[in-house]
């Protein structure tokens, strides 16, 4: 068949060089280039192992740091509390010696204001007596018209202001 047999020879040529430019592609992308991507990415690899060894390292040291800190930090904290509870002491012990001369001031004015009413009571009672009896001097004489001694009156006005 000629038809087949035109085919060999037509199609032979182009096989061949389909085989030729396939045949170099693969030399200059297997053979040239390849080895170049495989290169990079060794070298990107190593860089990034490196760079996770290094961040593992700032880890741990950031870590030792931050034990160091929190250490300080509390270390600070219970130097506050010490010092708080110092002037909390400090305070109480000022307030409550305040307080008692504070306390010891007012129980000398108290004092001295009972002293102060009980004299103003004895006065006023004195007075109270003395003009009890001088009225009831003066209501005796006007409505018996009897006179009665200032000493009577006066006994007689203390024995009713005392069951009073």
């Amino acid at each position: 068949m000629p038809q087949l047999d035109q085919i060999l020879g037509t199609y032979a040529s182009q096989i061949f060089w389909l085989l030729v430019v396939f045949g170099t592609i693969y030399l200059l992308i297997g053979k040239g280039m390849l080895p170049k991507v495989e290169q990079t990415i060794d070298a990107r690899d190593r860089r990034i192992a490196e760079d996770l060894a290094a961040a593992e390292l700032a880890r741990v040291a950031a870590a030792d740091s931050e034990h160091g800190w929190q250490d300080a930090l509390e270390a600070g904290r219970n130097e506050a509390v010490r010092t708080t509870q110092t002037a909390k002491d400090a305070a109480a012990k000022a307030s409550a010696i305040r307080l008692a001369d504070v306390d010891a001031a007012l129980h000398a004015k108290l004092a001295e204001g009972e002293a102060a009413v009980q004299k103003a009571l004895a006065s006023a009672q004195a007075d109270l007596e003395s003009v009890g009896a001088e009225l009831t001097g003066d209501l005796v004489a006007r409505l018996s018209g009897a006179t009665i001694t200032d000493a009577k009156i006066s006994k007689s006005v203390k024995a009713v202001m005392g069951n009073a």
